[in-house]
C-alpha cells in the first residue's frame, strides 16, 4: 500500500477523532445535542477535499469531490435557513427529537443521557458518515483507472438526487413557514395545512421523500468505488447499508410523535410508502380482490 494512501487513511481518522470529541464535549456542556448535526452535511467535504489534495490528478475524485461539495453546500443551507446555526458555533436550533428522547424515562437516569450522547450521537453518527463517505478512499486506492461513462451515469443519478432532496425540503420548508403564518398562505397546501402535517406536494407519494433521496444519494455515490475497483460488493458497502438503517429508525421514531400530535396521521401512513413510490400494501389488496 502507497504510503500517501496510508497517510490519507490516517488523516481521515484523525479529523473522525477530532470531530468525535468535539461534537460530545459541546453537546455535554450545552445540552444541545444537535451538534453532530451541524457538521453533518460538512464532514463529507472535508473528507473529500482532503482526499483530492493526496490525489489531485484523477478525474475520479474531483468528480466526486464536486458532487460531494454540492450536496454539502446545499444541504449546510438548508440547515441554515431552519435555525440550525448561529453566529456562536455551539449554539443554534436543537433537533425537537433530541429534546423528546431526553424526556425518556430510561435516558433520564444517572449518566445514560451522556452515554447515550456519546455513543449513538457523537461516535455512532460520525463514524457513518465517514463510512458512507469511504467511496472516496476506493477511488483513491484505484487512482489509476480512468475515467468511464458508468461514473458520468453514477454522477447523473446521484446530481438526481440532489436536486429531488432539494425540491423536497424546499416543499417542507415552505409549507411550515405558511403553518407558522411567516409567509402567507398560497393554496398549494391547504390540505396539509388543515390537517397539521405534509401530504402534498412530494409527500403525496412517499412519507419521506428528503430521506429517501438523501439515501439514494449515497448509495449512487458507493458505485463509484465500484467502477474504480471492478469490485460489485466491497468493502465501502457498510456506509450505505448502515445509512438505510439509520432511516429507518429515525422516521419510524418521527412517525410515532407525528401520530401522537395527529389524529389522522395513521390514515396517511397506511396509505402512502415510506420511502419508495410503491405501496405494496394497496398492490397486494388489490391483487387478493382480484
Amino acid at each position: 500500500m502507497e504510503p500517501v494512501f496510508v497517510h490519507l487513511v490516517q488523516s481521515w481518522i484523525t479529523v473522525l477523532f477530532i470531530t468525535v470529541i468535539v461534537c460530545f464535549v459541546v453537546g455535554e456542556m450545552t445540552r444541545n445535542f444537535s451538534q453532530v448535526d451541524k457538521v453533518w452535511s460538512l464532514m463529507p467535504i472535508a473528507y473529500s477535499w482532503i482526499t483530492l489534495s493526496a490525489f489531485p490528478s484523477s478525474p475520479r475524485l474531483w468528480l466526486m469531490t464536486v458532487l460531494v461539495t454540492a450536496w454539502g453546500l446545499r444541504l449546510s443551507y438548508n440547515f441554515y435557513r431552519k435555525g440550525g446555526y448561529n453566529i456562536i458555533p455551539w449554539k443554534g436550533e436543537e433537533d425537537y427529537r433530541w429534546g423528546i428522547l431526553r424526556q425518556n424515562p430510561i435516558l433520564k437516569k444517572g449518566i445514560r443521557i451522556s452515554l447515550f450522547n456519546l455513543f449513538f450521537i457523537s461516535i455512532y453518527q460520525q463514524v457513518l458518515i465517514f463510512l458512507f463517505s469511504t467511496p472516496l478512499l476506493l477511488a483513491a486506492e484505484y487512482a489509476d483507472v480512468s475515467l468511464t461513462g458508468l461514473d458520468y451515469l453514477a454522477a447523473s443519478f446521484m446530481f438526481l438526487f440532489i436536486l429531488i432532496e432539494t425540491l423536497a425540503d424546499n416543499q417542507l420548508y415552505h409549507f411550515h413557514l405558511q403553518k407558522q403564518h411567516k409567509m402567507p398562505v398560497n393554496g398549494q397546501f391547504n390540505e396539509s395545512l388543515n390537517k397539521g402535517f405534509m401530504m402534498e406536494g412530494l409527500w403525496k407519494y412517499v412519507r419521506h421523500p428528503n430521506f429517501a433521496a438523501e439515501q439514494a444519494t449515497w448509495v449512487s455515490f458507493y458505485f463509484f468505488g465500484v467502477i474504480a475497483s471492478g469490485q460489485w460488493i466491497n468493502w465501502t458497502l457498510s456506509g450505505p447499508f448502515l445509512l438505510i438503517l439509520l432511516f429507518a429508525g429515525s422516521s419510524g421514531f418521527t412517525e410515532s410523535i407525528s401520530m401522537g400530535k395527529y389524529p389522522e396521521y395513521m390514515n396517511y401512513k397506511q396509505n402512502v410508502p415510506r420511502f419508495l413510490p410503491v405501496n405494496l400494501k394497496l398492490k397486494q389488496r388489490a391483487e387478493k380482490q382480484v
